[in-house]
């Protein structure tokens, strides 16, 4: 039996596995990955690589194996994502997998914004499969934000069409460490944990913050959600995806992001980062 995490080389996939080498052997872990070379550091850390793709089911078939314990990280190509994550449940399935854990969308069933969609429906899949299951509903990044701090900084301004709505973020490690947690823990099979960060917060304190961490003067403009749609455009996002940041700050607008039921806190066994913490971080390594 191994823990196996798939999207291994990505941002989140990363910090999971760091965190399972902190409390577990490596041998004990296993990473799905595409590119054996991208994930040179891994193998040389001990952890096994299984070489597969997403988009392609039938690599997938030596992926998994009877009673693995498998973190299903949630692939970043918006659109293909359902047939996607469906190989990997089939596969899973297949090998007789002890635990699929899913990084899914905090509001799961409830969550109406276009980026859930997806998400919705691999969970439904995962039902539908009969695997033993554990929901990481993951709210929305603090990086989501701070990577982004260029264009604020240039401009003196965080723009968006959330209006006064407000995000309980938390960053990729701490919902890292949570997803380590349920992966070398027992007790939650069958369980749907909603993941945020233990204080939501608005996007004017968020340019505040910004504005105390940098001396500079950083304002929020609220801007329509059409006029949000061209900028975004301008300034390179392709169309559709715009579409979706516009949809999801509407939806951030209607409150559909900043719950803080503390399930993240609770799994991690310590606070969430704060949000001046991260800007702070973030700031420094512009």
């Amino acid at each position: 039996m191994s823990i196996v995490v798939t999207g291994a080389t990505g941002e989140l996939g990363r910090l999971v596995i760091d965190q399972l080498l902190a409390t577990v052997p490596a041998a004990s872990v296993a990473a799905v990955v595409r590119d054996k070379e991208k994930a040179a550091g891994l193998a040389a850390r001990g952890v096994e690589l299984r070489i597969a793709d997403y988009n392609r089911p039938e690599t997938l078939a030596d992926a998994f194996r009877a009673g693995d314990r498998v973190l299903l990280v949630s692939g970043s190509e918006v659109g293909r994502r359902t047939e996607q994550h469906g190989a990997v449940i089939d596969a899973a399935k297949a090998a007789g997998v002890a635990q699929l854990a899913y990084t899914g969308v905090l509001g799961g069933p409830e969550a109406d914004f276009l980026l859930a969609a997806e998400h919705k429906a691999t969970e439904q899949l995962i039902l539908d499969s009969g695997l033993p299951y554990t929901f990481l509903r993951n709210g929305w990044y603090t990086e989501n934000y701070t990577a982004n701090l260029a264009p604020v900084l240039e401009h003196g301004a965080v723009v968006a069409n959330a209006g006064e709505g407000r995000v309980a973020s938390a960053t990729r490690a701490d919902y890292a460490a949570a997803a380590a947690a349920v992966l070398t823990g027992e007790g939650h099979l069958g369980a749907a944990y909603e993941l945020s960060g233990d204080a939501a917060w608005s996007l004017a304190e968020y340019a505040s913050a910004i504005a105390e961490a940098t001396g500079k003067e950083i304002t929020y403009k609220n801007v329509p959600a059409a006029v949000h749609q061209e900028i975004l455009v301008g300034a390179g996002v392709p169309e559709g995806f715009a579409a979706i940041l516009v949809d999801v700050d509407e939806a951030i607008g209607r409150g559909l992001l900043a719950g803080t039921g503390g399930d993240l806190a609770r799994l991690i066994g310590r606070p969430t980062t704060p949000l001046a913490d991260s800007v702070k971080a973030a700031v420094a390594g512009v």
